[in-house]
């Protein structure tokens, strides 16, 4: 199997099944032979359900937080390619050809940049269009990389090589951490644009802006040596 569409789930029952059919349409217009694998991470609502009732492969993680999830579905993935992203429907799962493009022309990370591709007024808080961009630029400083957006949830890469980065983070930090490691062991990485929509849940975020920005920046600082 050549690509596995991964999306952790949270309570996302009113999104999770567009993300799919969005996920399944691609596959399918593109001739990719690939899957959906879903990662519930603990829902309560009627996300589980409506996950069975699709095309898409279900895991549980017990475990909670974001890292956990998507470093236990990464080692159930059966595509030789894993391409990571939200299931609250704000990224296009129907147009992930750069991403595949990328990851055959041997790139181990394809990393998606929300500032290049556009943000749909609402999508992001105003607070994080400058958390965003101060933890990416601590990020290039520190680590000599050369992005834009060290926290885009879409993001592309090869499967046998990140599981030997022996990915550890189970939080939110773990998109920092999969930047840094794939860095510090010369791992092909580039950047390209994508879109980010509001969030489709009408709810809460999962996201905690002060204590996951703590988390980055710990995470940056505790591999720098």
């Amino acid at each position: 199997m050549e690509v596995t569409i991964l999306m952790p789930c949270l309570n996302e029952e009113k999104t999770i099944e567009i993300c799919i059919n969005k996920a399944l349409k691609f596959l399918k217009e593109n001739n990719i032979n690939g899957e959906i694998l879903i990662v519930d991470n603990g829902s309560t609502d009627n996300s589980v359900k409506i996950i069975k009732n699709t095309q898409a492969r279900l895991i549980n993680v017990d475990i909670k937080g974001y890292g956990s999830a998507i470093i236990n579905g990464i080692k159930k993935a059966k595509g030789k390619y894993v391409i990571m992203g939200d299931s609250d429907d704000s990224y296009d799962f129907s147009n992930l050809m750069p991403f595949v493009n990328k990851l055959r022309s041997n790139y181990d990370l394809v990393m998606g940049n929300r500032f290049k591709g556009g943000i749909e007024k609402g999508a992001m808080p105003f607070i994080h269009k400058i958390g965003v961009p101060f933890l990416t630029i601590l990020g290039n400083i520190i680590y000599k990389t050369k992005l834009g957006d060290y926290h885009c949830g879409l993001r592309g890469f090869n499967k046998e090589k990140i599981l030997k980065l022996n990915l550890e983070c189970l939080g939110m930090d773990f998109a920092s951490e999969i930047i840094i490691k794939c860095q510090k062991a010369n791992y092909k990485i580039i950047e390209i644009p994508t879109t980010l929509k509001k969030d489709g849940r009408n709810g809460k975020s999962h996201l905690k802006t002060f204590r996951d920005g703590m988390l980055h920046i710990k995470c940056l600082l505790r591999y720098r040596k």
